[in-house]
């Protein structure tokens, strides 16, 4: 997306004004070697996203007939869930056989 772009680095008169505009901020300071010795990255202090569920789902890739995902898509979001829960119904009222 970006590798025909040429990057342009500011004039001395922009980077001179860029580091007034730094140093002006109150809310921005240099951190001093201890600081940035002590900097760890974020995943290693907390994990980011959803936390993991106890049962995660499995994403596989089936083919279904065209009017059974017409039906399940019609009753609107969640379909993907009450097809799921379906299934699990369907299996519990026909147990399968081990091989």
């Amino acid at each position: 997306m970006f590798k025909n772009r040429k990057l342009i680095p500011p004039t001395p008169e922009e980077d001179a004004a860029i580091n007034r505009g730094i140093a002006a901020d109150p809310d921005t300071y240099e951190l001093s070697a201890r600081e940035i010795a002590e900097l760890k990255p974020l995943g290693a202090t907390r994990r980011m996203g959803r936390p993991p569920k106890e049962n995660p789902k499995e994403q596989v890739s089936v083919r279904y007939d065209a009017d059974v995902l017409e039906a399940f898509r019609a009753t609107g979001d969640g379909w993907q869930t009450r097809m799921n829960d379906a299934l699990r119904t369907y299996l519990k009222e026909h147990p399968l056989k081990a091989a």
